[in-house]
């Protein structure tokens, strides 16, 4: 083996090294996030939280946001090919580049159930249930927390407190949208947007899923009836064989009786 083939055998394959960081990684960003989350929501949920843990959560946001940009820049070291990675991860850096909406980050749980789900024995329908359920219930707290920062205070605010909120996102985010409550803020408006487009995903997947299944069932139910058709075609085959078998053996029994009977 020359030198050259020697090198390239020790080389990792393309993606390797982002796979491992990928997997080594998961269980503190997933840990990660969920601190995000908390620090997020609570200033939100609490607005007469004191200026001392606001300011705990406002540095446990800025630390985290800074843990998963180190993260966006080593994997985009790791990747072999760094435009592809970009392109396909543009959601990642665009929450970076944007401070402002750095709390749709969370979205990437989504993203990090998926990877851990490889290690779970799940028919396909059974992970798409479990990915839109976390989805719809991580998507409207969320929402619900940014209409909310929002809009209260705002001037002619109709959204004040969190369960209005938490209202407000279930009926979007199902495309009920009641009119009861409503953004009238840009930024509410802009939330609103998102969730709109989160709905009509959501619901699809759930929908689609549904089909799936009654469509299994009905599989299911066509081959169990074929089956239970095929059996009695083979039962009543067995019948008129044994029926001929009986026949033959009668007739040969009456025919040696005669033969018998005239030797006699």
């Amino acid at each position: 083996m020359t030198e050259e083939e020697s090198l390239r055998s020790q080389t990792p394959p393309d993606g390797a090294a982002l796979d491992w960081w990928r997997r080594l990684t998961i269980v503190p960003m997933m840990a990660a996030a969920g601190l995000f989350l908390g620090a997020y929501a609570w200033p939100i949920i609490d607005p007469g939280l004191s200026a001392r843990w606001t300011s705990l959560c406002e540095a446990a946001m800025f630390g985290i946001w800074v843990l998963f940009a180190a993260d966006y820049l080593v994997r985009l070291y790791l990747a072999p090919r760094r435009w592809e990675f970009v392109l396909r991860n543009w959601f990642d850096l665009l929450i970076l580049v944007a401070p402002m909406l750095r709390s749709l980050r969370l979205v990437q749980i989504i993203v990090v159930l998926s990877l851990l789900n490889k290690r779970a024995g799940l028919t396909l329908r059974a992970s798409v249930a479990r990915y839109a359920g976390a989805a719809a219930v991580l998507v409207v707290f969320c929402a619900a927390l940014a209409v909310l920062d929002a809009e209260r205070g705002a001037a002619g605010s109709v959204i004040r407190t969190f369960p209005d909120a938490l209202w407000w996102a279930a009926t979007t985010v199902t495309t009920v949208g009641y009119g009861d409550l409503y953004p009238v803020t840009a930024e509410g408006r802009l939330v609103a947007g998102v969730l709109f487009t989160a709905g009509i995903a959501l619901l699809g997947v759930v929908t689609a899923t549904l089909a799936s299944w009654f469509v299994e069932k009905f599989n299911e139910g066509q081959e169990s009836a074929a089956a239970t058709q095929k059996q009695m075609a083979e039962l009543t085959e067995e019948v008129r064989l044994l029926r001929a078998e009986l026949a033959a053996g009668g007739t040969s029994a009456a025919t040696a009786a005669e033969r018998s009977d005239a030797g006699r």
